[in-house]
């Protein structure tokens, strides 16, 4: 027979727990004139930095053509992976940076070593690898990331409830760098040359970097977080994502160019890539904010890596890479906004900066290697079956990523642990000692049987001391800021009893 729980044994052991109800009160402006005006500066902070960095298809596509044709295809993307590489891994300290002095300055140092990278790889000679990895690899690199990073941080300060929106809405801003840019190049180096029109893209530049935001004294590197198993799980995750996700629009062009010479659509295909960017990342903000942002990321990172090996490796077509460019596109760019306000609902918001900062240096790892990794499996450049191992590279990388998000997924559902918990049953008056010691080392549950129940029910919750518990005449209700249900239940030794604590969906 199931022991039932009456109302009494729910106030009983609910009155051991003393949980600080002020930690968790949501002091945010949930948008209003300040949050959005933030947004609208992030999003020129990213055409800026983020942009030019996601327009390095077309350098890729010129530099092996042109510039440095001699140079061979995977050296020429270690000038773009180098870029990426240095943004992530200086994530850490140009979060903590805006933690700590603000936005403000970050922004002029990183706007001015832009503009300044771009003047100097104006004077590269042709032909001279050094020189444009140094200009645009190292120096560009270098200065981006001090901008990247504290624009998505201020923006997470602003917004709890439409976090993964608003985030979407200011990456939205490399994809139209990523459209702009190109068409700007392509129009412009015809008739101006390389040197004139990469002055003009600098001066462009220095008019669209702006600032904001607040001080406080941090440790410039927080990699706390990884003693939490859901972050350290979905960086692992995200590692791997990352070192197949941005192949396609680093070769997408020169792929194109060799399958189908006869194409006249193949200098568009970064530009449709970054538009349909556009349209994904509005859609995985909102959508992301409502399902839950592990709940969409896993998915859209597996569905990713699925096209690769499918529409990609198998087109037999222009218009069908033309649709894997459209759908990629879309869906990628869920993969790439939508990690930080993941972290964000399990970092302090004095430490989201920081957090997220170190969880960018261990991607930054990825980044360095991946694109050059794939361009050494090319066998031949001069036909489409030579890329057939760089494209099962990109495609294999982005499934394992969204193996290991799903897993993060897990570890953030209670159910996973309920389910644990019914594979090891509860002996007598506590838990199974390997569940205890495993999933909740920080709670002594040797207590009475109906105890356990209820602190099973709370414990659900990761981050317990977050929570705000209130006693109502229907039974406790829990408020969780982590959590991503509506409502929990507790069990008993047989069956699901009672549905005593209702949780609200907080994101």
């Amino acid at each position: 027979m199931s022991e039932k729980i009456s109302q009494s044994d729910v106030e009983r052991c609910t009155s051991n727990f003393s949980i600080d109800t002020e930690s968790c009160e949501l002091k945010r402006r949930e948008g209003g004139r300040e949050a959005w005006l933030t947004v609208l500066g992030s999003i020129l902070v990213y055409y800026a930095s983020f942009g030019i960095m996601n327009s390095f298809g077309f350098f890729q596509n010129y530099y092996s053509n042109e510039f440095l044709s001699n140079t061979p295809t995977s050296t020429i993307a270690f000038i773009g992976t180098m870029q990426m590489a240095l943004m992530n891994s200086l994530a850490a300290v140009s979060g903590a940076l805006c933690d700590w002095y603000g936005v403000k300055y970050l922004y002029l140092g990183s706007g001015t070593g832009t503009v300044i990278s771009l003047l100097v790889l104006s004077f590269a000679r042709t032909g001279q690898f050094w020189q444009v990895f140094l200009a645009q690899g190292l120096l560009m690199g270098l200065t981006i990331a001090f901008a990247v990073q504290p624009a998505q941080t201020i923006v997470g300060q602003h917004f709890k409830e439409r976090r993964a929106l608003a985030m979407g809405l200011v990456s939205t801003g490399s994809s139209l760098g990523g459209i702009g840019f190109p068409l700007m190049f392509e129009k412009l180096l015809p008739r101006l040359g390389f040197a004139t029109t990469l002055r003009l893209t600098a001066l462009k530049i220095g008019r669209e970097t702006t600032s904001s935001c607040q001080k406080n004294w941090r440790s410039l590197i927080d990699f706390k977080g990884f003693l939490d198993i859901r972050y350290t799980v979905l960086c692992v995750g995200s590692w791997f994502a990352i070192l197949g996700l941005w192949i396609p629009s680093y070769y997408i062009k020169t792929y194109a160019n060799v399958s189908y010479p006869d194409n006249h659509i193949s200098e568009y295909f970064l530009c449709i890539m970054n538009g349909c960017n556009i349209l994904g990342a509005i859609f995985g903000g909102l959508l992301g904010d409502h399902v839950g942002r592990l709940n969409l990321l896993w998915p859209m990172t597996l569905l990713s890596g699925c096209l690769c090996l499918s529409l990609w490796q198998f087109n037999s077509s222009i218009a069908t890479l033309i649709v894997f460019a459209c759908v990629y596109g879309f869906s990628t760019s869920s993969v790439i906004l939508l990690p930080p306000p993941a972290i964000g609902q399990i970092s302090p918001d004095d430490r989201l900066g920081a957090r997220i900062g170190a969880f960018y240096s261990i991607v930054a790892i990825a980044s360095l290697i991946g694109n050059p990794i794939g361009g050494a499996l090319i066998t031949d450049t001069k036909t489409k079956e030579g890329y057939s191992g760089l494209i099962i590279f990109s495609g294999g990388a982005v499934i394992a990523g969204s193996i290991f998000m799903f897993i993060s997924r897990l570890l953030h559902d209670g159910n996973l642990r309920t389910k644990l918990s019914r594979i090891y049953g509860l002996k007598g008056q506590t838990f199974s000692p390997l569940l205890r010691s495993i999933m909740y080392p920080q709670f002594d549950l040797n207590q009475s049987y109906k105890t356990s129940l209820c602190m099973m029910a709370m414990l659900r919750v990761w981050s317990p001391s977050r929570a705000v518990v209130t006693q109502e005449p229907t039974g406790i209700r829990l408020h969780a800021p982590d959590i991503e249900r509506n409502s929990t239940t507790i069990h008993d030794r047989d069956s699901v009893t009672t549905e005593i604590v209702t949780i609200n969906k907080m994101h």
